[in-house]
């Protein structure tokens, strides 16, 4: 064989080599965000949240103001929260535990309102009272991330963990307030436990991740005040649904 034959022959296996060779790699999909322990994100969220209401055994009977000594409300008929939406902003970090484990943390910047509606016997001359509850929180929730195996380039998974919650912005003083213009006013800080399931989609140079989960917070949210909208309620539940689109 002449020697320009033979380095044709030569240039020719390596390039077959290398094609094969390259056949046989995965492409680091999602930009490659599982081939690390760390790795850092951010998501858009939808959020709707209501209170869980438990009243007052008496809850019905008029409010006693002493400042006037008569009752400045009839009596009750209902206590209800709607659902109302919100929507946050948030960062993700994530480290990988094992290949099916990971724990994330998930701050968000949290825009949501609740209300309360008071309705009265003989709707007629008392009209329906809504109370907005307008609140801005942070939300530090630590999670664990269970993922199934990857077919292509799609992947299931379930999440569950804790939450904690703390209001921000300035609160409006209502001290000197009449009665009936007072606010429903929630604690500051709370916790909540979370849980959802949802699913990793891989791009070329992202991976996204839509997701939806629930939280409902511990204990009691209404700082209990003597006043017609606090009074008739023993304790308030905050319950939240979140749908989100993380992109890592």
């Amino acid at each position: 064989m002449s020697l320009k034959r033979y380095l044709i022959v030569c240039i020719l296996i390596l390039c077959c080599g290398s094609t094969l060779l390259a056949q046989d790699k995965v492409p680091a999909w999602g930009g490659g965000a599982d081939l690390e322990d760390f790795s850092f994100g951010f998501s858009f969220s939808y959020v709707s949240s209501d209170f869980k209401i438990t009243k007052q055994p008496d809850w019905r009977v008029p409010f006693f103001d002493p400042a006037v000594n008569h009752t400045i409300t009839p009596a009750l008929n209902s206590i209800s929260s709607k659902s109302l939406p919100g929507f946050a902003v948030g960062f993700l970090t994530r480290y990988r535990l094992t290949e099916h484990v990971e724990a994330r943390v998930t701050p968000s910047l949290v825009f949501a309102d609740r209300n309360l509606t008071y309705t009265y016997v003989n709707p007629e001359t008392n009209p329906t009272v809504t109370k907005q509850v307008q609140t801005t929180t942070v939300d530090f929730p630590l999670l664990l991330k269970i993922k199934s195996d990857r077919i292509g380039d799609f992947r299931a998974y379930i999440l569950g963990g804790l939450k904690y919650s703390h209001s921000i912005g300035a609160k409006k003083d209502d001290t000197n307030s009449d009665m009936l213009d007072k606010l429903v006013k929630n604690n500051s800080g709370y916790a909540s436990y979370e849980a959802g399931l949802g699913c990793d989609i891989y791009f070329e140079f992202f991976k996204l991740s839509p997701e939806i989960k629930i939280s409902n917070s511990f204990g009691n949210v209404l700082q209990h005040e003597y006043q017609p909208y606090s009074n008739p309620i023993n304790k308030l539940s905050l319950h939240t649904l979140m749908f989100s689109l993380y992109f890592e």
